[in-house]
C-alpha cells in the first residue's frame, strides 16, 4: 500500500498522525507469525499479558489480552523462546508500535507440532493409516510381548491388569527406553527381538504420559513404518487419552492408556469362567437331551423287537385268525339276513303282479273303456248329424238352383261361365241354363 502524499502546507495534529500511522500498519502489514524471546513479562490484575519480544538485535512491545491468553496452556517465562501470531499496530497514546497477540506457543513445541503434522499427513497420504491394513487382534492370546521401560509406571499398570484379568497368559517383557534421542531406534530393535523370538501373538507398546518432547520418539518415521509392516498385531497405549502419536495411527489398535491397552488384549478370567460354566451347562443340557432321545429310540427298538418275537407273532396270528373267523360269520349272517329280506321283497312283488289280479283289472278297464267308447261314439254321431243339418241348410240357401228357380239363368261358352258381354261375339255358340234344364243358342 502506498502511503498518502502529505500536503506540505497542511498542519497535522499528533493524534491525526498516530491514527494515520496505525491505519497504515494495520492495513499494510496485518497479522503475521513472529519468533522471539520473552522479556519484561508482566501480568497485572486485569489478567492481560504484557511483555517484550526480542532477538539479538531488536525488540518490540507485545500485549496478549485475557480472552486470548486463557487458551495458552503454559505460563510464559522471561528468556523463553516463543512463536506467536500477532497483528502489527500502533498504541496511539504513546505513539509506539506494538504487537497484539492472538496465539502463542513454545517455539520448540511449535516446531515439533509442525513436523508431527507434516509426517502425519505424509503417512496418511501413503495409506499407512488405512483400516484395511489393520491386523485383527487375537481373542485369546497365547503369549504377550510387552515393549516398554522397566522403570516407568506403565509396566506396573500393564502387568497388574494382566495379572488380574488373565493370570494364565504369560508376558514376555522386551525392555527399552521410551524417551530420548535414541529411544525410537531402541524400540525398533525391541520389535526385531519380538519377531526373532517368534512365540508371541500380540505386542503391547506402551509408556506413561508426558509432554510432546517426552513422547517424541513415538513420532519417528522409521518406527512408524516398522510398526505398520510388523507381522504381529501391535496395540499402542502411549500417554494419556488426549495424547496421539504417529505410532498410534499406524498400529493395529490404539488404546488411550497402557491399562486400557492391557484390558483390550486380555480376556477377563471371571468372564471366561462364566463363559465356561455357561458352555458346560449348555453341553450338559444338550447331553441330557441327547440321552433322552437315545432312551426313546431304545424303547422304540425294544418295542419293535418285542413285536417281532415268534411267540408274539403267533399270538397275533391267532388273534387275526379269530377275528377273520368272526368276521366271516358276521358277513354270512348279514348276507343271510339280506337274502331273506330280498326274498320277502320278491314275494311281495310277485303277489302284486299275479295274472289273475292283472286279468281282473284289465277286464274292468276294458269294460270301462267300452262304455266310454259307446258314449263317445253316440255323442260324436249326434254332433255330426247336427253339423250336417246346419251345412245342408247353408248349402240349400247358397245353391244356384234356388237362384235359377227365381227366373235367373247362367250363360256359358266353351264350358266357361260368361260374366260380361265383351266375352261374346257374333256367331258364338253358347249354352243357357235355367232351373229346369239347359238349351244351346247362337249369338247373332
Amino acid at each position: 500500500m502506498q502511503p498518502p502524499q502529505p500536503n506540505a502546507d497542511a498542519i497535522w495534529t499528533v493524534s491525526a498522525l498516530n491514527f494515520e500511522v496505525k491505519t497504515l500498519l494495520n492495513q499494510g502489514i496485518g497479522t503475521l507469525w513472529i519468533e522471539g524471546e520473552i522479556s519484561n513479562f508482566s501480568r497485572p490484575a486485569s489478567g492481560h499479558w504484557y511483555f517484550t519480544l526480542k532477538d539479538e538485535k531488536s525488540q518490540v512491545q507485545a500485549a496478549m489480552f485475557k480472552g486470548r491468553n486463557s487458551r495458552v496452556g503454559f505460563q510464559p517465562q522471561n528468556g523463553q523462546k516463543v512463536l506467536l501470531r500477532a497483528q502489527v499496530t500502533l498504541y496511539e497514546p504513546q505513539g509506539r508500535y506494538q504487537l497484539i497477540v492472538d496465539h502463542l506457543e513454545d517455539s520448540g513445541v511449535g516446531e515439533l507440532m509442525r513436523r508431527y503434522e507434516q509426517l502425519k499427513a505424509q503417512l496418511a497420504q501413503e495409506g499407512l493409516f488405512d483400516a484395511a491394513l489393520k491386523k485383527p487382534l487375537p481373542d485369546h492370546p497365547q503369549k504377550i510381548a510387552l515393549i516398554t521401560s522397566t522403570t516407568g509406571a506403565a509396566i506396573r499398570d500393564v502387568l497388574s491388569v494382566i495379572g488380574r484379568r488373565a493370570p494364565h497368559i504369560p508376558v514376555v517383557v522386551f525392555a527399552t527406553p521410551v524417551q530420548g534421542e535414541t529411544a525410537a531406534t531402541q524400540i525398533r530393535e525391541a520389535l526385531a527381538r519380538v519377531a526373532e523370538y517368534g512365540e508371541c501373538d500380540v505386542v503391547l507398546l506402551v509408556r506413561g504420559g508426558g509432554s510432546l518432547e517426552d513422547l517424541w520418539s513415538f513420532n519417528d518415521e522409521a518406527l512408524a513404518r516398522e510398526i505398520a509392516a510388523f507381522p504381529i498385531p501391535i496395540v499402542t497405549g502411549v500417554g494419556h487419552e488426549i495424547d496421539f502419536t504417529i505410532a498410534d495411527f499406524v498400529s493395529d489398535f490404539r488404546a488411550p492408556t497402557p491399562s486400557v491397552a492391557a484390558e483390550t488384549i486380555t480376556p477377563d478370567i471371571n468372564e471366561l469362567m462364566q463363559s465356561i460354566d455357561d458352555r458346560v451347562a449348555r453341553l450338559l443340557g444338550q447331553l441330557e437331551s441327547r440321552l433322552g432321545q437315545y432312551r426313546e429310540r431304545l424303547k422304540y427298538q425294544l418295542r419293535a423287537l418285542d413285536q417281532q418275537h415268534p411267540t408274539r407273532q403267533f399270538a397275533q396270528l391267532r388273534l387275526r385268525l379269530d377275528h377273520a373267523y368272526l368276521s366271516l360269520l358276521e358277513r354270512q349272517r348279514s348276507k343271510l339276513i339280506e337274502n331273506r329280506h330280498r326274498l320277502r321283497l320278491c314275494h311281495s312283488t310277485l303277489m302284486q303282479v299275479n295274472p289273475k289280479i292283472a286279468i281282473s283289472q284289465h277286464r274292468d278297464n276294458l269294460a270301462h273303456l267300452l262304455q266310454n267308447h259307446k258314449v263317445a261314439m253316440r255323442q260324436k254321431l249326434l254332433l255330426a248329424r247336427h253339423q250336417l243339418s246346419l251345412q245342408s241348410r247353408s248349402l240349400d240357401t247358397l245353391s244356384p238352383l234356388k237362384t235359377l228357380a227365381r227366373g235367373f239363368a247362367t250363360v256359358s261358352k266353351d264350358d266357361k261361365l260368361v260374366t260380361s258381354v265383351r266375352q261374346l261375339a257374333s256367331g258364338d255358340n253358347i249354352e243357357i241354363t235355367l232351373s229346369d234344364g239347359s238349351k244351346p243358342a247362337t249369338i247373332d
